[in-house]
């Protein structure tokens, strides 16, 4: 186990209605500590605000959830404290003109602002400073990034990265709070089968490490907790069923202004 550990999350009967309807609803979820728990669905399902809402971050309409001692939506504010969003569209943002190294710094010099305590805020510049550098350090190694591998080093900026650098990277930022729970959006999106793969096995050695990790994905792994955002569908007849695979590709457009709206009045 790692210095840190993970928290337990559990949820019942959660569900967040937005202003075009319910983004998520019926959702139950029970998870041990440490465990990679996958927020598995079709794009415009509901995954984000999921994601969100068990991070502290969006306020659930029904049910109640639990991460760690606290309770949703009750102490939403405690559990934004010991969580952390990683490549969330729209929360977490990389900025492409800034290098990997000042994201970092930025990053760890804040942390210390709003995360330390007073005493460590009085201590010598020089301890800070080798403070936020172990910070970074091992929030790289645990997210798998290494500088010397980049084309500029830690001089690489964002807009050079390929997509699976930056995935890291935006899980790197997340880990120098040293969160308990992880919350990674759009996992899989636009990665090959073999950066998927890695994608993976990086969540999966941070849960095994101690902290839980919660990952929004279109294809869940076998070994994950899996939460389905799904809407379920109710039994039907042959004819139905025909009829519903032709009409599958106006609900996916709809899925998509769903997801729209929702980005723009949840994620504001």
């Amino acid at each position: 186990m790692g210095e840190h550990h993970g928290v337990a999350v559990s949820a019942e009967g959660f569900g967040l209605e937005g202003p075009r309807g319910w983004a998520f609803r019926g959702i139950d979820i029970t998870a041990e500590p440490g465990s990679l728990i996958a927020v598995e669905g079709p794009s415009g399902s509901g995954r984000t605000c999921l994601l969100l809402a068990l991070s502290g971050r969006m306020k659930p309409s029904e049910g109640h959830a639990t991460v760690g001692s606290f309770r949703l939506p009750k102490q939403m504010s405690a559990v934004r404290r010991i969580s952390a969003p990683a490549h969330v569209p729209g929360v977490t943002d990389l900025d492409p003109a800034l290098t990997v190294g000042e994201h970092l710094l930025e990053r760890a010099l804040l942390q210390r602002r709003f995360g330390g305590s007073l005493r460590g805020l009085l201590r010598p510049r020089g301890d800070r400073v080798t403070e936020a550098r172990l910070r970074i350090d091992t929030a790289l190694t645990a997210a798998g990034l290494d500088r010397e591998t980049l084309p500029k080093g830690s001089r690489t900026s964002v807009r050079d990265l390929e997509r699976l650098e930056a995935l890291r990277l935006s899980v790197a930022l997340a880990l120098i709070g040293r969160p308990r729970l992880l919350a990674v959006d759009d996992l899989d999106l636009k990665l090959s089968d073999a950066e998927r793969a890695e994608a993976w096995a990086l969540l999966r050695s941070l849960a095994e490490s101690g902290t839980t990790v919660v990952a929004v994905c279109s294809e869940a792994p076998e070994d994950a907790v899996v939460v389905s955002t799904s809407p379920k569908p109710a039994p039907e007849t042959a004819a139905e069923q025909q009829h519903n695979d032709e009409n599958t590709e106006n609900t996916e457009n709809d899925n998509k202004e769903t997801a729209d709206a929702l980005a723009e009045t949840g994620l504001a």
